[in-house]
């Protein structure tokens, strides 16, 4: 009895608390991962059931992003265009081009496209897409220049430090519940 109280007045005991405080601290930080673990991880190239070619439509043709992502404007998503909006441009202009083709396939079986999401955020961050476009930001912002892109390498994965670098410089809010629901 004499040596566990020497031991432990010496601080023998500290031992199993750091073991435990790290145990926990340990759980705790993995506890907080489980949002980004339920994001897909993905590397290589994204393939889309239809080749959509950004560089064609907002390069060459020079279309504003919003002509075809028109929820942007109104909207917390910026939404993707339907079959039948493209079938709009495209029963006129390109239809013999196989991605057409395809387009069409799909706009003959009046089924839509089934897009692969490319962006992904954490499930607990909310963002606005109209709350950005009202002040100005333009997608390359947080895109890229899509507009030289024939199609999205890979899933892209906005983190909070590319946010916050952005809300610092153009001087806006960083206040956590703007983006943190």
């Amino acid at each position: 009895m004499k040596t566990t109280l020497i031991a432990f007045l010496k601080g023998a005991w500290l031992g199993p608390v750091k073991t435990t405080l790290v145990a926990l601290l340990g759980g705790a930080l993995s506890l907080g991962q489980l949002p980004f673990s339920r994001m897909p991880r993905f590397s290589g190239t994204l393939e889309q059931p239809v080749t959509m070619n950004h560089k064609i439509h907002a390069g060459d043709y020079q279309m504003p992003c919003l002509y075809c992502h028109a929820n942007a404007r109104r909207s917390t998503v910026a939404g993707i265009p339907s079959v039948q909006f493209c079938m709009g441009c495209h029963k006129i202009t390109g239809l013999a081009l196989p991605t057409v083709q395809k387009l069409k396939g799909y706009w003959d079986r009046k089924e839509p496209i089934p897009w692969v999401k490319v962006f992904y955020q954490p499930d607990f961050v909310h963002f606005s897409h109209v709350a950005h476009v009202r002040v100005g930001v333009t997608c390359q912002t947080c895109h890229g220049p899509v507009q030289t892109m024939d199609r999205f390498p890979n899933r892209v994965f906005i983190t909070m430090d590319q946010c916050v670098a952005c809300h610092r410089q153009q001087q806006a809010s960083i206040d956590c519940v703007m983006c943190h629901k």
